[in-house]
């Protein structure tokens, strides 16, 4: 009866919510509707599929040089959507009206059931003060810290290569490598916890497998997850989804099952140790240095206001492992992509390397201001962000969102200012605000990291882009703004040094491409296209050059 009445609610929100939709496209003007934008290929799904295709980027790429900075896109049902890269509507959107152009339900939704109650899934208030408990987390001195850690899960890595090259060059899946490495570097450095000891092939946590084993998708579709949400009965919805008999259901669960019991495994452990009668165990949590530990020390003498519940802290290891692992894995597999392309390129950077670490391992400054490294990251951070078009916001009330480039609207008038509706969707591009021509010159779309060792142009210190990092939005803005930035870049110089000291990497004759929907992957032109993957040559440096 009771999952009788469930389906019944279910089935009437559903078609309400389409009732609604039709209506609103059909008989209600929008302010939105003078926008220029392309025209829908469907009518059930509007410009959805070719914006999200695993493929998009041409499309992405036209759209934006065709119609501007700030477009109507249609959505599921004739919805309108606004895609913007315009930066005084970033800032708008990011800094300024952060709290009106917050992340949409259906996100923080599917994001909660993914991960729990942590910085990923949390709204105004109760995001604000995660935040704050994890911020001094991030510090510059903290970062100092990490350096030995990093160093010693990279040498791991650097050792099972070398015994894989040392009888000759061998095309090896660098994306393999460098999830596992990402992994097993959040891992230690933000949980105090080894998912991978980087021994073999064999040898990963069922969290990596989990989370990299296909069709399952984290960028689903968000509708089925607001729904859910609404509806109060945690056992009544777990064993609907048990009994749904689509495999790739069956998939996503066993990966948050996953991914719920390893946060949970590891704060039991972190808790145990710290009311251990045992002094030994007592101290060594005391002077641990992983993320966790430091965020469970500073949470149990907080203020009762300030206090992070059992469920928040839970939630905080799967958004943290999430957040770095892919993200970071996919930027250091299209850098040595990038590297093995370019040759020259690779030898100057090697070089580079070589001789800062004539006297043995880097410490934190001298990773931080090795310039064509750092030119080398910034400039695949700027042409190719790991994530394109995951940054929606929703506006929570009525808005005027200023633009600092008028937009020339379908009936020929030119418009400074858009009037947002309260519920918009806002699309924000990070590809882009990265690589417009208008800031960037005419090569903005060509890989060259040579132009990080001069000033940037003009134009881009004008436009105030508002993202944290070197005047791009691949890391965001304002208060949800990605907090580990500066790990993440930490993370890929420790291993970029250490391989690119030892091994030399060539192209595999298979041709590859990318992935833009959710984490930008490689794959395998011709093959299975949910298998990411990236083939390269791998052999060990001649000692002697």
């Amino acid at each position: 009866m009771v999952l009788s009445a469930f389906l019944r609610a279910f089935a009437l929100y559903l078609v309400s919510w389409l009732v609604w939709k039709l209506f609103r496209k059909f008989l209600v003007r929008s302010s939105l509707d003078f926008l220029p934008g392309p025209p829908p290929s469907s009518l059930l799904f509007g410009n959805i599929p070719e914006l999200y295709h695993s493929e998009g980027w041409d499309f992405h790429k036209q759209i934006l040089e065709r119609y501007g900075n700030t477009i109507r896109i249609r959505g599921a049902f004739g919805e309108r959507l606004l895609l913007t890269f315009d930066p005084k509507a970033l800032h708008h959107i990011f800094v300024k009206d952060q709290w009106i152009y917050e992340p949409s339900e259906g996100l923080m939704d599917r994001n909660n059931v993914y991960f729990g109650e942590g910085l990923l899934s949390t709204l105004g208030v109760q995001h604000r003060k995660q935040r704050k408990m994890l911020n001094p987390v991030f510090s510059i001195n903290h970062m100092r810290e990490m350096i030995p850690l990093f160093y010693e899960v990279t040498e791991r890595l650097k050792t099972v290569l070398v015994k894989k090259v040392q009888n000759g060059p061998q095309e090896m899946d660098i994306l393999h490598w460098m999830t596992r490495t990402a992994l097993e570097l959040i891992g230690q450095s933000g949980m105090g916890y080894s998912f991978d000891s980087l021994v073999d092939d064999n040898d990963c946590h069922p969290y990596s497998s989990s989370l990299t084993g296909g069709p399952v998708g984290f960028f689903a579709n968000q509708f089925a997850f607001h729904i859910a949400a609404k509806f109060k009965l945690p056992l009544l919805k777990r064993l609907i989804v048990d009994l749904i008999p689509i495999k790739r259901v069956q998939d996503l669960k066993e990966v948050i099952d996953i991914m719920y019991q390893t946060s949970v495994e590891i704060i039991r452990a972190k808790k145990e140790a710290m009311r251990s009668a045992d002094p030994q165990i007592a101290a060594e949590m005391r002077n641990k240095k992983d993320i966790i530990s430091i965020l469970m020390r500073a949470n149990a003498t907080a203020s009762a206001e300030d206090r992070l519940t059992d469920s928040e802290v839970i939630g905080q290891v799967s958004s943290l492992v999430f957040a770095g692992m892919d993200t970071t894995s996919s930027a250091l597999s299209r850098i040595l992509q990038l590297l093995a392309t370019h040759r020259h390129i690779q030898d100057k950077l090697r070089d580079e390397i070589k001789e800062a670490q004539m006297n043995g391992q880097l410490s934190y400054d001298q990773l931080v201001t090795l310039p064509y490294l750092d030119a080398v990251c910034r400039e695949t951070l700027r042409v190719f962000p790991p994530v394109n078009l995951a940054f929606l916001r929703t506006a929570r009330k009525d808005m005027i969102l200023p633009l600092s480039k008028p937009v020339k609207g379908v009936d020929g008038r030119e418009r400074t200012e858009i009037f947002v509706p309260r519920g918009t969707n806002v699309i924000v591009s990070a590809f882009g605000a990265n690589c417009s021509p208008e800031l960037w010159g005419p090569d903005t779309y060509e890989w060259k990291p040579e132009r990080w060792l001069s000033t940037v142009p003009e134009s881009v210190i004008e436009a105030h882009m508002p993202g944290i990092y070197s005047h791009l939005m691949t890391f965001m803005g304002g208060s949800r703004a990605c907090i580990g930035f500066k790990f993440s870049q930490l993370e890929m110089k420790v291993v970029l040094s250490v391989l690119l000291n030892t091994f030399e990497f060539s192209l595999s004759e298979k041709q590859i491409g990318w992935t833009m929907n959710g984490i930008a992957g490689p794959y395998v032109k011709g093959a299975d296209k949910t298998r990411p993957q990236l083939p390269m040559v791998m052999s060990l440096l001649d000692k002697s050059s």
